[in-house]
């Protein structure tokens, strides 16, 4: 399969999975993608610290760290391959957010979800399925909201679980 063809691919099912979203109520879509703009990773992870006393503060520090190299390799990436997002670039196509940069791959969003949830696995095992299935659906609002294609966020997905993994055997 050529570059072509798995691009045509990637935008026939980013159009499949938008269209969900056409003329229906985002909010619920929009509140789930904004429980991955980090405030959260923050609160987790300070309340771990402050309150878990066997993986807590370990948890807290690879987590910093894992951030601290994903964010750059991620805006090194964006700018890299500046891809325009679906919205801006697909006809008759309005996200339901407004993005707050103009490329899309990979997605930031799934970077930071699946980084945050591999660690989540690692320390927490009994919270993994609950960890890995709202990573997904992170990456799923992406798409849903217009923002992303499929691929960006594969991309994002596998950016956060090889840093997540890189920080885990330097710290873990």
């Amino acid at each position: 399969m050529n570059l072509k063809s798995l691009n045509k691919y990637d935008t026939t099912l980013f159009y499949r999975l938008y269209r969900l979203t056409v003329k229906r109520d985002c909010r619920s879509i929009i509140w789930l993608s904004k429980t991955g703009d980090g405030y959260l990773y923050f609160v987790i992870g300070m309340l771990l610290w402050a309150f878990e006393p066997e993986h807590g503060e370990l948890f807290l520090y690879t987590a910093l760290m894992a951030y601290a190299l994903e964010l750059p390799v991620y805006v090194l990436l964006k700018k890299m391959f500046k891809r325009p997002r679906p919205c801006d670039f697909l006809l008759n196509l309005t996200a339901h957010v407004t993005p707050s940069d103009k490329f899309s791959l990979p997605s930031g969003h799934t970077a930071a979800a699946w980084l945050m949830a591999s660690i989540i696995a690692h320390y927490y095992p009994s919270f993994a399925i609950i960890a890995y299935s709202w990573a997904a659906l992170i990456g799923l609002s992406r798409i849903l909201l217009g923002v992303h294609y499929p691929s960006d966020v594969l991309a994002g997905g596998a950016l956060g679980i090889t840093i997540a993994s890189l920080s885990l055997a330097i710290l873990g």
